[in-house]
């Protein structure tokens, strides 16, 4: 290697293996969350806005995650790890607060009930996102 030539370092490739399936899973959520968050919020809103806005919160973050873990690198993997991690808040706090309170949300969300509705995918998709996002750490070169 001349000094005129830089190697690049190769980006993380994060759908690959098991994050192939992942990227799946996501993509299926995404689809599921934004199109029953779209057709409540246009038919029926005024029945329980805080639940069809947080089904399309949901939706929103499922699709960012999908997109980073298709796009790859390091910074995607941590932007995804973050993303993760606050979803995985969303789904603990919302279905806890739908146990807890469930005149709040006259209508279910994505995360209500921990994702009952959605074969509680909701929250174990996090829990394997995180766990696959750290395994696929890129480990910095010592100095």
């Amino acid at each position: 290697m001349t000094a005129t030539t830089q190697e690049r370092p190769r980006r993380t490739r994060l759908a690959s293996g098991p994050g192939l399936l992942l990227v799946w899973l996501y993509g299926v959520m995404v689809v599921g969350a934004v199109s029953r968050s779209v057709y409540q919020i246009a038919t029926e809103f005024d029945r329980a806005p805080l639940a069809y806005t947080l089904s399309a919160l949901a939706g929103v973050v499922y699709g960012f995650i999908t997109y980073t873990l298709v796009r790859g690198g390091e910074k995607a993997r941590r932007a995804a790890l973050v993303c993760c991690a606050a979803e995985l808040a969303g789904v603990l706090t919302v279905g806890t607060w739908t146990l807890v309170e469930p005149s709040a949300f006259p209508d279910a969300t994505v995360w209500s009930d921990y994702g009952m509705g959605y074969l509680f995918i909701p929250v174990l998709l996090p829990l394997t996102a995180v766990y696959w996002l750290r395994r696929t750490r890129v480990e910095e070169p010592a100095a």
